[in-house]
């Protein structure tokens, strides 16, 4: 039975933070041998996946598709930085990864063959060659979400930790011993507001991207880079920060915060029009609208701009009206609600901050830099991405590194020690905040500057301008740490200046333009040399 927020278990084999497809597939696996705990900053649903529109890609229609067409689709989004081997693990595991969630219970739209054989129904999307996208009509992630999530909440070995931060990592050598390996971590149960330490003899970060450090983005609140931060302030390396992905097209309306208008309309016959009708994407790629979304979003960002407007459009209107409902209830009811007929009307689109591309460096096996320590998903730099994600390659990087991190960890778990007695975590010299206006105020001033100075084009001069605010932030965030008893905003707070920190660090080490990263100052790709990651070591830049 799972255990309840004021429980305070102290002690569990397998301690996972986050709650979306990468950490619920994770627990799911090892729950049969192992105790397992999953923390979840807010309620299980509010997380990246549960949000995400598109679907998953896996090669099935063996006709027309093939894994080395997946392959070669993944190596040219992401703009020469794909591992190969990585990128061969992860599309090669597809199809199989696809029915271990059948198996959960998540039911995939489907259609009836030429032959009457009910088959997966394959959308296509920006950067993919074939239709090799599985779904559920627009809300896939929601449907895998809810699966993992009843699957979960019925097994007997998961604790599930919903309203718990993770605060810090407890490592060997933070308590002054030998060898380092992980212990555990401190959490903060904000229901009570009470922070205590969980003993573990693995820990694993799936707490998602960071993409709140943008002013707009497409994902939920909780996407403020935790993970990212936390392994970073306890010793990992972490790697191609400035890859920040904005997604092409996010609603844009005064009443429609961060709805995401799925990649899967492009798919399907949308066109990105001006506002007097032109389609423009034909002067910046011959794919047009199916280019990857680097190019897209450079593309709108740079039309938006040309013309002093405010959004393009995105016309689905000349397909039917019961086709859009079919494949696109979710959206389609969605824009209804806001008076918006995409039957009849084009969708006001922006791009919004959507995927972190970079995060803590890790294995084909999902292990840090630390022992025990082991990093999926978004929060992840597996080299799968490179310096550009495809689409719908995240959930599936979410379920094959949730595999590899499983079987390592099925392969070490006996050889490591349990952790002794943790010490309690000290609140002695803080004080409640009387000044809850800083938190607010630093908040906005960070997301801010990175929009106006890190975002879809960037110059040096911009990415010194955000690094002088970041670092005057960082010393007034850590000065309040420091003084009052922590809140889940001051944690995320604290982190994401973290991340923006490590974001425009690895911007200035890219002297070029590749993929997601553009830079006026060096417009082109440095090919005089094989690309390489922008790797960040914490001796020697800090861990703030």
């Amino acid at each position: 039975m799972n255990k309840t927020a004021n429980s305070e278990p102290r002690y569990h084999d397998i301690l996972i933070a986050g709650g979306g497809c990468a950490g619920l597939s994770l627990a799911l696996r090892l729950a049969d041998a192992y105790k397992v705990a999953v923390l979840a900053k807010f309620s299980l649903t509010e997380c990246s996946t549960y949000y995400a529109q598109g679907g998953i890609s896996a090669v099935f229609d063996e006709k027309h598709d093939s894994i080395e067409s997946h392959i070669e689709d993944t190596l040219i989004a992401g703009a020469g930085l794909c591992d190969p081997k990585i990128v061969h693990l992860t599309v090669s595991r597809g199809r199989e990864n696809i029915e271990w969630l059948r198996s959960q219970g998540v039911n995939f739209t489907e259609r009836v063959s030429a032959s009457g054989k009910k088959q997966l129904h394959l959308n296509q999307e920006g950067g993919h060659s074939h239709r090799r996208i599985v779904h559920t009509d627009d809300a896939t992630g929601k449907a895998v979400s809810l699966s993992l999530i009843e699957k979960a909440k019925s097994h007997p070995n998961i604790t599930l930790l919903e309203y718990h931060h993770m605060v810090e990592l407890i490592t060997a050598t933070k308590l002054g011993e030998s060898p380092q390996r992980i212990l555990g971590a401190y959490v903060l149960d904000s229901m009570l507001g009470r922070v205590y330490a969980i003993a573990a003899k693995i820990v694993v970060l799936a707490t998602g991207g960071a993409n709140k450090v943008y002013l707009y983005s497409t994902n939920p609140h909780t996407a403020s880079g935790d993970g990212i931060a936390l392994a970073w302030r306890a010793g990992c390396r972490v790697a191609n920060m400035e890859f920040m992905q904005f997604h092409p097209t996010c609603l844009y309306h005064p009443n429609a915060h961060s709805f995401l208008i799925s990649e899967a309309i492009r798919g399907e016959g949308g066109r990105l029009i001006l506002p007097n009708g032109e389609r423009f994407m034909r002067r910046y790629d011959a794919r047009m609208e199916l280019a990857p979304r680097d190019i897209v979003a450079r593309a709108i960002d740079s039309e938006i701009k040309k013309h002093g407007i405010d959004c393009v459009y995105l016309d689905i209107s000349h397909q039917p009206r019961d086709f859009i409902k079919k494949h696109f209830p979710t959206i389609y009811m969605q824009c209804l609600e806001l008076d918006l007929d995409i039957g009849q009307q084009p969708i006001p689109v922006v791009p919004a901050a959507h995927y972190t591309c970079g995060g803590v460096i890790t294995d084909i096996n999902a292990r840090t830099d630390i022992p025990g320590l082991y990093a999926i998903g978004e929060t992840a730099c597996t080299g799968l991405h490179g310096a550009n994600r495809m689409a719908s390659n995240s959930l599936l990087e979410c379920l094959v590194f949730s595999a590899q991190a499983e079987n390592d960890i099925r392969n070490r778990i006996a050889d490591i020690p349990r952790p002794g007695k943790l010490p309690e975590w000290d609140e002695s010299q803080v004080t409640n905040s009387d000044e809850e206006v800083l938190i607010n105020h630093n908040w906005d001033e960070l997301r801010r500057s990175m929009w106006d100075y890190v975002g879809i084009v960037r110059t040096n001069k911009r990415l010194e301008r955000a690094m002088n605010r970041v670092v005057m932030l960082k010393a007034e965030i850590a000065e309040y740490y420091g003084q009052f008893r922590i809140s889940p905003d001051l944690l995320e707070l604290r982190n994401l200046v973290t991340v923006a920190e490590l974001i425009i660090r690895c911007a200035q080490l890219r002297k070029e333009s590749r993929g997601l990263h553009y830079t006026q100052d060096y417009p082109l790709p440095d090919n005089s040399r094989p690309p390489s990651n922008s790797i960040l070591l914490p001796e020697r830049f800090g861990r703030g």
